[in-house]
């Protein structure tokens, strides 16, 4: 057939094209690599908490939270302080008042600051309240056994464990988004390459239907989209140990579905494309605006016309999808619907690919 034809030149220019190759199979990995590194977020920093005035029980209680705790005086401002002592929080204590005063550059260190501060309230709140008793028992006013005792907490987590990290739950988003974004820039640019070279102008030439050209272009491409998406998938997986809660089978599916549709929208701009320049000049504005609606940000929390916007994105769906089966161990029977979308997207776009090329020829 025409179409097994094309395609079979297509996998032959990749294969001699190492460059290509590189960019479509390694270039992902590393990218997804470098970004697991950047968010490994499962040990909270180190806060460096400055202190005059603590009570010895808050001392305690704060060294017992892993928190690098100074005693300083304040001799200027706070600010001067702050920033001579490079602390991320000072706190005083004087007259039954916890004054606490922050940094607010270190926004990662606030969090666990104010986790800590809540905690010296509890503690010292218990003190007081034990006192009472103590007093009110020494009084005969209530038994020894009445006294109250410490909230006994069981935790059990769902849809991950005590080692999930931040990375794992926007993993399913940037995988879906860096399978979606390299076979969008490969397929568009190298078809672009062959009108520009004149390699499209010499087949339309030739008796091969329009369509034939685009199943040709679909096959040769995807064949190495799929082998990119399971590259991506069990790396990711099996290296870099993403956790995935339902069918690794399923998430091999679902960005086989993503990346023939990024295949079929790169192969639809490059038609509109002059230049490779201006084909990348596309990526800020159809490929970037992806991973907000992916999933990255909550969509539901945005305004009304964002979400609109958000729901003609293909990778929403995609994105969508990925994190039922990733996070939710969710099975085919709750994400149909997302495929199904997915798999329409696919088919629409090749049928107005088909029509594109009338443009240049027509058959």
């Amino acid at each position: 057939m025409r179409m097994l034809a094309v395609a079979e030149r297509i996998i032959q220019q990749i294969f001699k094209d190492r460059r290509t190759l590189a960019l479509m199979l390694v270039a992902p990995l590393f990218i997804l690599t470098l970004v697991f590194f950047l968010f490994q977020t499962d040990q909270d920093s180190v806060a460096r908490i400055g202190e005059a005035g603590l009570t010895d029980h808050m001392i305690e209680q704060l060294e017992e939270a892993d928190v690098e705790l100074v005693s300083v005086q304040q001799e200027g401002s706070v600010s001067d302080l702050l920033l001579k002592e490079e602390l991320d929080a000072y706190l005083t204590f004087q007259d039954d008042l916890l004054k606490v005063t922050y940094n607010a550059s270190s926004t990662t260190a606030i969090g666990g600051v104010k986790a800590r501060v809540a905690g010296l309230r509890q503690q010292h709140f218990a003190m007081q309240v034990e006192e009472v008793m103590m007093t009110a028992a020494e009084k005969g006013l209530v038994q020894p056994d009445d006294a109250p005792s410490l909230l006994n907490v069981e935790e059990v987590y769902e849809f991950g464990s005590d080692e999930t990290t931040f990375f794992d739950t926007i993993s399913p988003f940037l995988i879906g988004f860096f399978v979606f974004f390299f076979v969008f820039l490969i397929s568009g640019i190298s078809l672009l390459r062959e009108r520009t070279t004149g390699t499209l102008d010499r087949l339309l030439a030739t008796p091969v239907k329009r369509s034939d050209i685009v199943f040709g272009y679909l096959i040769g491409y995807g064949i190495f989209a799929i082998i990119q998406t399971v590259i991506v998938v069990f790396y990711s997986t099996y290296i870099l140990d993403i956790q995935i809660a339902g069918s690794i089978w399923y998430v091999l599916l679902i960005n086989c579905l993503i990346a023939f549709v990024a295949l079929a929208f790169g192969l639809l701009l490059s038609t509109f494309a002059n230049s490779e320049l201006q084909m990348v000049q596309f990526i800020p504005i159809v490929v970037i605006p992806q991973i907000f609606f992916a999933g990255l940000l909550p969509v539901d929390s945005l305004q009304e016309w964002l979400q609109v916007i958000a729901k003609i994105m293909p990778l929403y769906y995609g994105g969508d999808a990925l994190k039922a089966v990733m996070i939710f161990g969710q099975g085919i029977g709750d994400i149909y619907i997302d495929l199904l979308i997915l798999l329409g997207l696919a088919i629409v776009l090749t049928v107005v690919n088909i029509a594109a090329l009338k443009k240049y020829r027509k058959i």
